[in-house]
Formats: structure tokens, C-alpha cells, sequence
């Protein structure tokens, strides 16, 4: 009842003859004596003999050496901190030197931490998923959730670390936060779905210091703060219920009846409650009058806080009706609860639970940005690798100039959302330490429902296309990129799902009157001012502007127009503010890609002969202080056109080629693919149409058809 989940290509492992190079019909193999299974002496001589005939029926006349090379090699990555360029080009753009010092030297401790000792238990993660034991041998009901050693082990990795603390010890002020978020970037696609809880770990302190830290949850902050691995406790967050996630207005039934001490008892079900082997939690729940009514609706939620098991480890009169079949995080354990009068402490103004549990969804969004953005990090990582060692056709993956299109396309993809959540962190902790401004305060709210919905959509992309780019060994279960595809899914459903969240994004222009509109728009604006400064890139910062332009006729409609017009083009308008502020944040990256990973030449985007790509020489260009520059105004002009993808459809030319700034000016030759320091002979281009992320891909040629976005007068949805 408790064995580990095996998948099922260990069963051959079992096999002696399959082992030792000759391969038999499995049913072969089922005759042999296997340990654990009992067999009598006259079946284990037959399976002899009839094994020895078959061995040498089946003699192979090629050599072994001659056949090892059907075999793949598999792709390996590294220090995963050591091996991201653009990573560590940023912190060195943004850090403080000293700041810049300090992080450097524990990332890169924390990058072969991860590579020796943290991936191998991710893998033992997902072999060993959490078991639910109902009932005992004896009839008792037990309700206990089995986790594996390496789930454990990861809860006292994370206190280690700092996971959680280091976002609220704040040793290098607003920085703390983006150097938390740069940790846990890292640790995701190792962590073996250990980052969820984290996120609600986060999610719940947040919201414990957003109400004082009152004295009755000291105690609480402190272990979820704390980096000792025997005090730290992760937290659940337990909304939805049986009525559905987001509409958490209404499909809130849950109750709360107060007791003579000034503590409550919960009653209800918890329709999906993640890792549900957390210490304590938030909830929603209705408070009962003296008449046992409840207030109907968002003013009739109160936020609760509840330790999920007592001091002898009895859970909290809860229930665990079973664990959820999921298609992926299935390291995790999620499960069913019944709330039979546990025990909970009102923590927010009664009616007032979804204004206080907002910190939280804010916080969870962003580490779901976190998720997506290193899923992508992760894929291209592999697939880069991986064209560095299978031969097909004569040559390398990397020598074949469409394959290595195709990685740039993702590469362009994985940078525009990096450095989407790189500005989405710097501004939490400018607003953490009380130095935002109220523009950035702000945009803080509009970007991360943008973010979160618009990374969701790109990391099931990037994953489906990393995979492909493996051919059919990455459709094989024990490569682990499955775990990886079915784990990227859930990005785009949990914490509200894209139509939700456009809703929101809405939204905030309505409830700011505006204001969050100006406050995009004015920042978007001043990056482009300096942009503007590099004449390579005025086309692609022109034709930015126009698109801003669109939508400044779409916002300026918002007020005026029927609702049903507004929602069916809440997706489009999403995606055109999240490419819109994408291809601003790309134009401060620092350092060329040289195709394959790794840093490029500090002074120079040129790529080496030896990947079997042309050189394409630098052009100089101009830095701006503090905000980071392109070392090529080729490659950020490409790939600023990349981000302007979906943006409004613009009137004039049906086309513009971006053109590299080292070929003749007027020659109208586009530049091979839009991606920085393209990897593709300078002899190819690229064609419109290829689908990759929310909307189209990275084309070079933007045409007006793959711009479109929905206006109020355009009500319409354009296609994925």
C-alpha cells in the first residue's frame, strides 16, 4: 500500500539478460527468477536452458562498439547560476557593488549545491509522490499523508537557504526581495514541486506583516520567517471549495461560530487544498450571527488563521477525504479536506478577508511568474545542450540553422520574461521598504496579473517546444521532461487563470481611474526616450510608440463602451501591455547570447566560428547608466520587434524588415531571425506565421494580421 510509485521502465531493469546487452522478448525475461518472487527448481532450469538457446539463437554478428552509437547522449546542465548570462549580467547592471559582491559569491555556492546535491532529490520526488492511509490496521481513522524522505529534506533546504527569510531579514534593503526571488528562480526547477508551498509560505507572511504582525501571530511569522530547518513551518492557503477557484465570492461556504474564549470553530469543505501536510494556514470563511446567518457575497468573508495539527500531532478536527489525481505537481500533496470545527483565529477585520488575503494572492502570482520563467530557463538549457551533442544527419543539432532558430525563438522568450520579472520584484521591494512612488506603486499592480498570465501562457509553450526539439526523446517519461511539460500546465490555471486575470487587468485601469494606464505608459515612454538615443533602433521604438498609440484609443474607450465589448477584448489588450513592457525591459540587457549559453565577449557580440554559426560583428553603442544597454543595437533592435508582437494593428506598410545594423543601410536585407547575436547564417530569413507563446512567435516581418488587438470597436478575439 505504501510502496514507491515506480514508473514503469524500472520493471526491465530487473532483467539480467536485457543488462548484460542481449535483449529478449520481456516474456523471456518473466521465466528468470526474480528477487522477491519465489519459483521452483524445475521452472527456474527450464528458464535456463531456454535462456541459454535463445542467446545464442539471437547472437548478434555486429560488433558491441559498432551499435553504441544509436545511443543518445544525454543533455546535462551545470551551476545553474554560473551557466545564466543574462542573469548574472543583470545583477551586475542593478546591484550595488557590495550588494553585487556578497550575492554573487552565495549564488554561485547555491548553484553547485543545487547541481550536486538538490537535483537528485527532486527526481526522488517525483518517483515517491505522498500516499494517504485513511484508516489504520485496527479500523482506527488515522487520515495520515505519507511524504517522502526528499520532500522533507527539501523543507529544511528551503529554511537553509533562506527561502522565505531572506525577503524579510531585508540585509540589503529593497534588494532583498529581488535576491530572494533570483534563490528561489533557481531552486523551482529543482525543488520537485517543493516551490508551491513555498509560495503560500511567502504568501502567508506577507500577509502577517502587512497586518503588524499582531502578538497572537508572532509565533507564526517567526517560524515561517525562520531558517532553522526544525523550526520552520510552511503554510497552506485554502479557498476553493466545492463551488469553484476563483469565484471565491460566491462559492465561499465555509463557516465560522465564535466560542466563549474569542476563538472560532470552522465548518466546511475544502474542495483543493495544496500541500495539505503544510503546518498551519489562511482561510476564508463566513462568520454566523447569534442566528447562525451568514453575510452572502465578498463583505461576508473573514480571513482565519489555523494551525493544521495540535502540539501531539493530531490534525486540527479535519478530515482528509483523499488526494487528488492530478495531472502534474504530483510531488505535492493535494487534497480534500472537511473542516469539522477546527479551530481558527479571526486575523482581519470581520468582512474584510479578501482585502487582507489580496497580499497574498499577490505574492503567490509572482512566485507563479517565478515558476514559469524558470521551466523556461530549464527547457532551452537542455535543448541547448543537447544540440551540442546529438548528431543528425551528418551534423550537429547546433550546425543545423533552423534548429538553432527555433532556440533562439525560445530564447528571445525566456529574456523578455526574465527581465518582466526582474522589474516585477525590484518594484515589491521598493514598495516592501516604503520607497516606491506612487507611479511605481502602480504599475506594481497592473504588472502582476499581467505577468502572471502572459508567463503561464509562454512557459506551455517554450515547454512543448523544448520537448520536440529532443525529437522522440523527449516524449520518454525517464528523461523527465514530462515532469516537466505536465508540471508548466497548472501555471496558467492556479492563482486565477488568463481570462480571470485579464479581468483583473481591467479592472485596475477602472478602480484607478486611469491612473494605473498613465503610470505604464510614462515608464514605457521614458525607456523609449533613451532607446531613441541609438539610431539602429528607431524603427522598432517608432513602431512601438504607434502601438502605444492603439492603445491609448483603446483605454480612452474604457469608460464609454458596452461591458461585453470590454471583456472580449480584456485578453488581447493583456497581452499587448505584457509584450508592450517586455520589449521595454529588453532594451537594458547587457550581454550578447552567443547562440549556446553562456556569456558572450564583453566587448563584442560576435559569435565564435567554432559553434558553426556566422560572425556578425558589434556595433558600438552608448550606456546608460543604471539602466543597462545592448552592446549591439542589432540585436535589441531585433528583439524589440519580437516583443511588439499582437501589439495594435498599425496603419502603412503591410511589413517592415528589421535590418542588422552591419549590413548597408537601405540594402532592405533582414535580419536572420529576432533573437539577440542570432545564431543563423546571415543568408536566411524568417517568415511570419510561427506560432510560440500567447499570440504568434518571433517573426521578423510584423505584419498586420499577426498584430491585431481587440478594440473596443474590434470586439472580436483574435487567434492564439
Amino acid at each position: 500500500m505504501f510502496a514507491c510509485r515506480l514508473p514503469l521502465w524500472r520493471f526491465s531493469a530487473t532483467c539480467k539478460l536485457q543488462q548484460s546487452g542481449h535483449f529478449l522478448p520481456w516474456n523471456s525475461c518473466q521465466m528468470l527468477s526474480i528477487k522477491g518472487i519465489n519459483t521452483t527448481l524445475g521452472q527456474e532450469q527450464q528458464a535456463g536452458l531456454k535462456g541459454k538457446q535463445e542467446l545464442e539463437d539471437l547472437e548478434m554478428p555486429l560488433a558491441r562498439s559498432e551499435t553504441e552509437a544509436l545511443f543518445h547522449e544525454q543533455p546535462e546542465t551545470g551551476n545553474q547560476y554560473l551557466e545564466d548570462a543574462l542573469l548574472q549580467s543583470y545583477l551586475k547592471t542593478h546591484l550595488p557593488p557590495k550588494v553585487l559582491e556578497e550575492v554573487h559569491q552565495d549564488l554561485e555556492r547555491f548553484g553547485n549545491r543545487l547541481h550536486t546535491k538538490i537535483q537528485p532529490l527532486s527526481w526522488e520526488c517525483e518517483l515517491n509522490p505522498p500516499v494517504f492511509q485513511q484508516y489504520d490496521a485496527w479500523g482506527q481513522r488515522v487520515d495520515h499523508i505519507y511524504t517522502c524522505s526528499a520532500w522533507r529534506r527539501m523543507k529544511e533546504i528551503s529554511a537553509e537557504e533562506g527561502l522565505i527569510a531572506e525577503a524579510y531579514e531585508r540585509r540589503y534593503s529593497h534588494w532583498s526581495r529581488l535576491y530572494q526571488a533570483v534563490k528561489l528562480y533557481l531552486f523551482s526547477s529543482s525543488s520537485g514541486g517543493f516551490s508551491c508551498p513555498l509560495a503560500m509560505t511567502d504568501g502567508a507572511a506577507k500577509v502577517i506583516e502587512s497586518l503588524g504582525i499582531p502578538g497572537s501571530l508572532k509565533n507564526a511569522f517567526d517560524h515561517l520567517t525562520s531558517r532553522d530547518p526544525q523550526k520552520f513551518w510552511t503554510s497552506g492557503q485554502w479557498m476553493t471549495e466545492r463551488r469553484g477557484g476563483s469565484d471565491v465570492a460566491n462559492g465561499t461556504e465555509t463557516v465560522a461560530r465564535k466560542q466563549p474564549d474569542g476563538t472560532y470553530r470552522l465548518y466546511g469543505f475544502k474542495w483543493f487544498t495544496s500541500a495539505a501536510d503544510s503546518d498551519m494556514t489562511l482561510t476564508l470563511a463566513r462568520i454566523a450571527d447569534a442566528e447562525g446567518q451568514c453575510t452572502q457575497g465578498s463583505r461576508g468573508l473573514s480571513l482565519f488563521f489555523l494551525r493544521v495539527r495540535d502540539e501531539e500531532g493530531k490534525l486540527n478536527s479535519i478530515q482528509v477525504q483523499r488526494l487528488k489525481d492530478k495531472l502534474g505537481t504530483r510531488q505535492m500533496a493535494t487534497a480534500e479536506l472537511w473542516l469539522q470545527g477546527a479551530r481558527a483565529e479571526l486575523i482581519s477585520a470581520e468582512g474584510r478577508g479578501v482585502a487582507a488575503i489580496s497580499n497574498m494572492l499577490n505574492i503567490t502570482r509572482i512566485h507563479n511568474v517565478i515558476g514559469a520563467v524558470a521551466s523556461m530557463r530549464r527547457m532551452i538549457s537542455l535543448s541547448r545542450d543537447y544540440a551540442r551533442k546529438r548528431v543528425a544527419f551528418g551534423k550537429l543539432l547546433k550546425d543545423h540553422p533552423l534548429h538553432m532558430q527555433t532556440i533562439a525563438r525560445m530564447e528571445v522568450q525566456v529574456r523578455g520574461a526574465f527581465l518582466l520579472l526582474m522589474e516585477i520584484v525590484r518594484l515589491l521591494g521598493l514598495a516592501e521598504t516604503n520607497l516606491a512612488s506612487e507611479q511605481e506603486q502602480l504599475l506594481l499592480r497592473l504588472l502582476i496579473p499581467v505577468a502572471k498570465l502572459y508567463t503561464g501562457k509562454q512557459a506551455s509553450a517554450v515547454a512543448i517546444e523544448g520537448m520536440e526539439s529532443l525529437g522522440g526523446q523527449g516524449y520518454m517519461e525517464d528523461t523527465g521532461l514530462p515532469v516537466i511539460l505536465r508540471d508548466t500546465l497548472v501555471l496558467s490555471i492556479w492563482e486565477g487563470t488568463t481570462n480571470i486575470l485579464s479581468l483583473d487587468v481591467l479592472r485596475s485601469l477602472v478602480k484607478s481611474q486611469g491612473q494605473v494606464m498613465a503610470a505604464f505608459l510614462s515608464t514605457v515612454q521614458k525607456k523609449l526616450e533613451l532607446a531613441s538615443g541609438t539610431e539602429e533602433l528607431s524603427p522598432a521604438v517608432q513602431r512601438t510608440r504607434e502601438a502605444i498609440g492603439r492603445l491609448q484609443q483603446f483605454t480612452a474607450g474604457v469608460g464609454s463602451e458596452k461591458a461585453l465589448t470590454m471583456e472580449l477584448a480584456a485578453r488581447d489588450f493583456s497581452y499587448s501591455l505584457a509584450r508592450i513592457y517586455t520589449g521595454r525591459a529588453m532594451t537594458g540587457i547587457t550581454q550578447p547570447w552567443n547562440g549556446l549559453g553562456g556569456k558572450g565577449p564583453q566587448n563584442s557580440s560576435s559569435i565564435t566560428p567554432a559553434m558553426g554559426v556566422s560572425t556578425i560583428p558589434a556595433a558600438p553603442s552608448p550606456v546608460q547608466p543604471g539602466f543597462g544597454h545592448f552592446r549591439d543595437p542589432g540585436t535589441a533592435t531585433a528583439a524589440l520587434g519580437t516583443l511588439c508582437q499582437g501589439l495594435p494593428t498599425l496603419p502603412g506598410n503591410n511589413s517592415f524588415p528589421i535590418s542588422h545594423p552591419s549590413l548597408p543601410s537601405g540594402s532592405g536585407k533582414p535580419f536572420p531571425v529576432s533573437c539577440p547575436s542570432s545564431p543563423c547564417p546571415q543568408s536566411l530569413s524568417s517568415s511570419p506565421g510561427a506560432p510560440l507563446g500567447p499570440g504568434r512567435g518571433s517573426e521578423l516581418f510584423l505584419e498586420p494580421s499577426l498584430l491585431q488587438v481587440n478594440t473596443p470597436s474590434s470586439p472580436s478575439l483574435a487567434p492564439e
